[in-house]
């Protein structure tokens, strides 16, 4: 899927238009066509102005961490940047977390928030804040328009900001004085450069020479991968190379879920659990993503001494920033690698062999093909039907992962916040490009139902499915009144395991490094007292749904689900004592 440009629109002036209506002409003019927002006093200028611009599309969301997540599924559903609109310095606060969430996973979203106006500033008055500096941290480019003459300018730069890889968020403050003036600027698309630059010979004769010579090249890919296009590139490359490749805490398809070659994550937790795969290699090639993103990473050496590691990346901070680099290209990915095949595919017959030796012996070794996941997740109920109760017996994921699969029609959209049931939702579900199915990344919690609400908006005519877990879906429940309210036919399962699994996770790693034995998991990780109905919840907001405890009430249920016409809700009541040693999962997989 090739990244974002600019549409190409024709130049207009509008020398008597409020700058309420210019800036959504604008947006327009870039092919920005829905606004995710949530309403405020000092926004209702130019929210009265949208009945004069039917074009925009305002989908209403509750609380403005929905409009943000809404956002981020939309624009990486599409691979396009995301309008978002958001009140005041309340409002920034909300919003604040998905958008770290969002500036983690590279997700172009322009934010526009209100003001009072630049002349009540030194009022001190009430809602006043440093906005822009309250953005900064989570943001790309933060700012605030501060004269007529300079509002659709400055829009303009907020959107190529955002849309611009290494793209990113974008707050962009619109006082109400400002907005309520007469604008006299012309409205023309923001323009997008390209960062399609290909290394000089020199650059590209180094690289080779290293891979040439490597025996077990490795390939990190992130998410600058799936932002500036090309993931059948770096297949290609892989292939051709006969290397392992691993996301480096991905949240997107930067490398098909089922080849045989996607030897799976890093992981985003521990670096201890990375290191063994860095040690491994005599080459790493890594793209769109920095080493490593970890919470507790490796703060020694991380590479071999005789290594060579090739970094490239559309972000120059991310190169070097932390470990070793050799060589390294500032560029999109697939660039660099568009440059790179043809002279490896021109190398000797005797290094074409010993790549295709390795590669054969890497594919029967694959995760894909070789892992526990039916086992650990009971692809095949172990008992019969009716002796699941969802008290005394519940279900593990497998099965209703399982069957789900096989009843989904061809080109779904899964956003996958399933967390520690990730691994049944991969292996059947799988990704095959970019927008095919999303992870949550940035450690926000609450992102699968939202996320999913973003990406059927933006295609309106595929299947989506929303994972999440009961705890994260507790974040923003309330979004499936958005749902309901513009008839988003969204579905959305709830991995009821009532505890903070992850959490118990991570716990028990913790108390195995220090020697901890015996522990009954914190009191604040259980969600089972008292245990929350979904289904009841999902039927207030006008959501359809149902309890599935039992597998017999499985294949119906599922039916159901996809033949409904509007959103639905399957809560899917789960085994809540998986010993987290089994669960497989490394808090980015």
């Amino acid at each position: 899927m090739a990244p974002y440009r600019a549409p190409h629109c024709s130049p207009h002036s509008y020398f008597t238009m409020k700058g309420h209506e210019a800036i959504l002409r604008q947006f327009l003019a870039n092919g920005m066509d829905h606004m995710f927002g949530n309403p405020g006093t000092v926004e209702q200028g130019f929210l009265d102005a949208l009945a004069d611009v039917p074009e925009m599309k305002y989908i209403l969301t509750l609380q403005e961490s929905i409009a943000v997540l809404c956002a981020d599924g939309y624009a990486r559903a599409r691979l396009k940047p995301a309008l978002v609109q958001i009140h005041s310095s309340p409002g920034l606060g909300n919003a604040i977390g998905n958008l770290y969430q969002a500036m983690r996973g590279q997700a172009p979203l322009v934010v526009i928030g209100g003001d009072a106006g630049i002349k009540y500033q030194a009022m001190d008055a009430q809602m006043a804040a440093d906005l822009v500096a309250m953005a900064e941290p989570v943001t790309k480019w933060s700012a605030m328009v501060q004269h007529p003459s300079s509002l659709l300018r400055m829009v303009r730069r907020a959107i190529k900001v955002a849309a611009t890889p290494p793209c990113g968020p974008v707050y962009l403050c619109l006082p109400e004085d400002i907005l309520d003036a007469e604008i006299t600027e012309k409205i023309i698309p923001a323009h997008i450069p390209s960062l399609e630059t290909c290394p000089g010979s020199l650059d590209l004769d180094r690289m080779v020479s290293a891979i040439q010579s490597a025996q077990n090249p490795i390939i990190l890919v992130g998410d600058g991968v799936a932002w500036t296009g090309g993931v059948e590139k770096i297949v290609d490359l892989a292939e051709t190379l006969g290397a392992k490749v691993y996301s480096a805490d991905g949240g997107e398809i930067n490398f098909p879920d089922d080849h045989l070659l996607n030897y799976g994550s890093t992981g985003h937790m521990f670096g201890d659990q990375s290191l063994p795969i860095m040690h491994s290699c005599d080459l790493c090639l890594t793209l769109g993503c920095y080493l490593l993103p970890e919470v507790f990473p490796h703060l020694g050496d991380i590479f071999n001494e005789d290594a060579t590691i090739i970094h490239v990346d559309t972000n120059v901070d991310n190169i070097a920033k932390n470990h070793r680099v050799d060589i390294s290209y500032v560029a999109e990915p697939h660039s660099v690698v568009s440059g790179l095949l043809p002279i490896l595919k021109s190398l000797s017959s005797s290094w074409h062999n010993a790549a295709q030796q390795r590669r054969l012996k890497l594919e029967s070794e694959s995760p894909v093909v070789h892992n526990n996941v039916d086992e650990n997740y009971q692809v095949e109920p172990p008992y019969p039907s009716e002796t699941y109760d969802g008290i005394n017996r519940s279900m593990r994921s497998g099965y209703f992962i399982k069957t789900l699969a096989d009843k989904l029609p061809k080109e779904t959209i899964i956003f996958d916040e399933a967390l520690t049931n990730s691994p049944p939702v991969n292996r059947y579900l799988p990704g095959q490009k970019p927008g095919d199915r999303m992870l949550t990344r940035g450690g926000s919690l609450g992102t699968g139902f939202p996320g999913a609400i973003g990406a059927k908006i933006a295609y309106p005519d595929r299947c989506v499915i929303g994972f999440s877990g009961d705890g994260g879906s507790m974040y923003t429940i309330q979004c499936l009144w958005t749902a309901v309210r513009h008839n988003v036919a969204a579905k959305f399962i709830v991995c009821q395991n009532r505890s903070y699994k992850l959490l118990q996770s991570n716990i028990s790693k913790f108390w195995q490094e220090r020697g901890i034995e015996g522990r009954e998991f914190p009191v604040p990780f259980d969600l089972s007292k008292p245990e929350i109905c979904f289904s009841v919840i999902a039927n207030s907001f006008g959501v359809s749904g149902e309890r599935v405890v039992r597998p017999d009430q499985v294949g119906e249920a599922i039916d159901r689900m996809l033949n409904h016409d509007g959103p639905y809700l399957i809560n899917l009541v789960l085994d809540g004592d998986i010993r987290p040693d089994l669960i497989g999962v490394r808090c980015g997989q």
